[in-house]
């Protein structure tokens, strides 16, 4: 490799940790496009010479089932789908809260498509609930309780399941104990 060529990949090296710091510490990390929707609550987006991928924050969605023999949760596949429709191959607006939980080091952020937040918006439709766990610090979880609220109280989406719902967190316990490597 040339001088000249180690430069200018050290100059990137350099520029992409500049930007992704930036990215990290709890502010608005610009436009992507969307790529790829894995599920109802994680994506792929592309921008700034980059590929980021991201958790939305505040929400769970119910799982799709990530094995041939692991069914999906009821309306996993529903939520996948909104998702794509409102955002696949579209620029959004990305909010950033830190990276999520080790084995994945996503980033943990608000998607926003024209100023609506995309993570309400699937929490609103019944397809996502609210994440119960930590919150990112200066995360406002308000109306997201909001939202859970009025969609439960319609019985919209997976809510209309009453009594049979299992959330998210749930379900992966249930499987993980059932698919776990014996």
């Amino acid at each position: 490799m040339s001088g000249l060529s180690m430069n200018k990949s050290i100059k990137t090296v350099f520029i992409m940790i500049a930007f992704l710091l930036i990215l990290y510490t709890h502010s608005l990390a610009g436009q992507f496009k969307v790529t790829r929707v894995y599920d109802g609550d994680t994506i792929m987006a592309e921008g700034h010479d980059i590929i980021i991928y991201v958790l939305l924050a505040g929400i769970d969605a119910p799982e799709i089932g990530s094995r041939k023999q692991q069914r999906g949760q009821p309306y996993g596949q529903e939520a996948k789908k909104y998702l794509k429709k409102l955002i696949l191959n579209k620029i959004v607006d990305i909010k950033g809260y830190g990276l999520g939980p080790y084995p994945f080091n996503h980033l943990i952020g608000e998607i926003y498509l024209k100023d609506k937040n995309i993570n309400i918006e699937m929490v609103k439709r019944g397809l996502a609930e609210v994440y119960r766990e930590k919150y990112p610090e200066r995360f406002n979880i308000v109306p997201y309780l909001e939202a859970e609220k009025e969609a439960k109280s319609s019985g919209r989406g997976m809510w209309y399941l009453g009594e049979e719902y299992i959330s998210p967190q749930d379900w992966r316990k249930m499987y993980k104990a059932r698919y776990s490597i014996r």
